[in-house]
């Protein structure tokens, strides 16, 4: 299979064409891919195949900062391939250009961006993809550089090459001295403070029925490295679970892993993790956890308090003697953190919150956790009028007729353990048993104080109930149930846990097998757990 991509594009939020690169081949020219890329109804999928032009051509797209990004061929390719080599690109460009991704930062660095492309794509097939490796064969120039403009000089500032003269920048006139050994680290990296940062991050999303059984529970994690140091450092990091770090395989699912990860140290010891860093920083690898235990095969009787969430949700509906109340109940538990790391000089790098802390203890740590920016969104079906009461125990509540929604928001001082309640009374869309003369109004347009008696004499009722209390509130409530909410959800932050329980037993540098490091170093070390639920915690009613 040849795979070769032939073109990228790049238009900005107008879909004004701002870039377009020839790899190979006569490709769509931007003008002639974007009108056939638009007749795609939307939702428009990343693998668009028009048969209809000369020879038919296969366009993968991705929308990013406003931004979109067209690759195309007309070859068969792996479509993996392609979508990655996109996300690569942009990856690199924000690297580059910097974040976020405009469309005249782009236009502005088009010097820059196109040797970037030039080197991450050689006549279709892909090349250097690692930013790392890029900045040892991409000339990027400082502020100086701009300055004094095409001036040769020798050792220019700005300039990550020896030479200026010279076509391939990265490589100097001893040879391959100063080429990385790998390829996805830069050469004679040097740092004045040497710091090794590891931060895990996980995301929650979690359903409960409305019996309060969790239908589905997982946690989406990513280990970010910041790598600080000069030379090559070799690092070891190791892994674990409150189980013990042989069930690492059992917990961590379908994990992925960065490049520099060595695959055969990981499968014959797991929850080691041995490479050699790229500089800065970077995701070293991403997992799942289900957090669902199994039994026999089958999902155990779990409940919301055994999967110990930092925050659980209840929700009732059809209060009230007509129907029209709903409460939502919310419990905030004090959850434990990940333990101590036996890593010298760490530091959880946490901060701020009330959730759990005590006296000489840093908040936002992995001693204490702290729960941050508490939102339970409530969504509303179209049906509702308006919420004529809302009561909140703790917090404030947002409201938008327009938008059918109902946020309650606690912040981090109020959201301390034990319970809080929410309860609220809808109104439903008017229909004619509504007593407009009631409140002065009738239907043919007068009004009562156009009668001059309104002072002297009191207005009785005209209108007789058709039916008992009994059955018209029967009625209310049968109407009211298609008005009460099916689902709330949840967002919060906790620093200091993560649902998995994963945590960094060690994370040392081999002094042995590091290039360059010098005598007697010793790196800081930093070590900081994130847990995100972005209304990821979901109940139904």
């Amino acid at each position: 299979m040849s795979e070769v991509i032939e073109a990228l594009h790049i238009y900005d939020e107008h879909n004004r064409p701002i870039l377009s690169h020839i790899y190979t081949g006569r490709p769509l020219s931007a003008q002639q891919l974007l009108p056939l890329y638009l007749a795609e109804p939307q939702p428009r999928p990343s693998l668009i195949y028009l048969p209809n032009t000369s020879p038919p051509t296969l366009v993968f797209s991705y929308v990013h900062s406003n931004l979109l990004f067209a690759l195309t061929a007309s070859t068969e390719i792996e479509p993996l391939l392609a979508l990655e080599f996109l996300h690569r690109i942009i990856d690199v460009l924000e690297e580059f250009v910097g974040s976020p991704l405009l469309a005249h930062k782009v236009e502005s660095s088009y010097d820059v961006v196109a040797q970037l492309l030039n080197e991450m794509c050689d006549a279709g097939a892909v090349g250097t993809t690692e930013p790392n490796a890029l900045r040892d064969l991409v000339e990027v120039e400082g502020l100086i550089g701009k300055l004094l403009g095409g001036i040769s000089i020798p050792g220019k500032a700005g300039f990550s090459s020896a030479s200026s003269s010279s076509n391939m920048p990265g490589i100097s006139s001893s040879g391959n001295a100063s080429t990385p050994s790998v390829p996805w680290r830069r050469a004679n990296v040097r740092h004045t403070s040497n710091e090794l940062y590891v931060d895990i991050v996980e995301t929650l999303c979690v359903t409960f029925a409305p019996s309060g059984r969790p239908l589905a529970a997982f946690a989406n994690g990513t280990i970010a490295f910041t790598s600080k140091i000069s030379g090559v450092p070799d690092i070891l990091l190791s892994l674990s679970t409150p189980s013990g770090k042989q069930n690492i395989n059992g917990v961590m699912e379908l994990p992925v892993f960065h490049p520099c990860v060595r695959l055969a140290r990981w499968r014959e010891k797991p929850g080691e993790l041995s490479f050699v860093p790229p500089d800065g920083r970077f995701v070293l690898a991403g997992y799942e956890v289900d957090l669902l235990p199994f039994q026999n095969d089958r999902f155990g009787t779990t409940s919301a308090s055994n999967l110990k969430l930092p925050v659980q949700l209840e929700v009732k509906t059809g209060l009230g003697s007509t129907g029209s109340d709903f409460e939502v109940r919310l419990l905030i538990t004090k959850v434990s953190g990940q333990g101590n790391s036996s890593i010298s000089g760490s530091s959880s790098r946490g901060g701020g919150g009330g959730f759990g802390g005590g006296l000489g203890q840093q908040a936002g740590t992995s001693s204490t956790p702290t729960l941050e920016d508490l939102v339970v969104t409530v969504p509303l079906p179209t049906g509702i009028r308006n919420l004529s009461e809302i009561r909140a125990s703790r917090g404030d509540t947002t409201y938008n007729p327009g938008e059918k929604q109902l946020e309650w928001s606690i912040p981090a001082k109020e959201a301390v353990s034990g319970g809080a309640s929410l309860r609220c009374t809808i109104a439903g869309p008017l229909t004619e048993d509504d007593d407009f003369e009631s409140n002065g109004f009738r239907i043919d347009g007068r009004y009562d104080y156009d009668d001059g008696t309104y002072q002297s004499t009191p207005v009785e009722s005209e209108k007789v109930s058709e039916k008992p209390d009994g059955q018209s509130d029967a009625r209310k409530v049968e109407q009211n149930k298609i008005l009460m909410p099916s689902s709330t959800s949840v967002s919060f932050a906790i620093k200091g846990w993560l649902a998995s329980g994963i945590k960094v037993e060690s994370l040392k540098v081999d002094t042995r097998k590091s290039r360059g490091l010098g005598e007697g170093v010793k790196p800081y070390k930093g070590v900081k757990y994130l847990t995100i639920s972005r209304s990821g915690i979901e109940v139904r009613c």
